[in-house]
């Protein structure tokens, strides 16, 4: 996506080495989701693509406050066009969403 490729670029001015993963063909597993939530310090409806196609057609607005933390990491983990992309993913903190001034801190 272009927020992405906004992303990689920040990242390859500043000469930050990264390695890139497409979650759309390889999917974070629910036990990756669990883990960069907890290092993320945010809300887990910030991980999801709430601007997505799929996030709309399957009526999620509704369906995730009925549903567990565990069914909302399992239904993440089931295709990555449901989770928030660019994820910035380090041994110390992930970041969701590419918002520069963040991603300069």
């Amino acid at each position: 996506c272009t927020t992405c490729q906004k992303a990689r670029a920040f990242l390859d001015a500043k000469g930050v080495a990264y390695d890139v993963r497409d979650i759309k063909l390889d999917n974070p597993t629910a036990e990756e989701l669990r883990s960069w939530h907890q290092r993320s310090g945010l809300p887990l409806k910030r991980f999801f693509n709430t601007s997505g196609q799929l996030y709309r057609a399957m009526e999620l607005t509704k369906k995730l406050p009925e549903l567990s933390e565990d069914e909302q990491y399992r239904l993440l983990a089931t295709d990555g066009m449901l989770v928030k992309r660019p994820l910035l993913v380090a041994e110390e903190f992930v970041l969701v969403g590419f918002r520069e001034a963040e991603w300069d801190k």
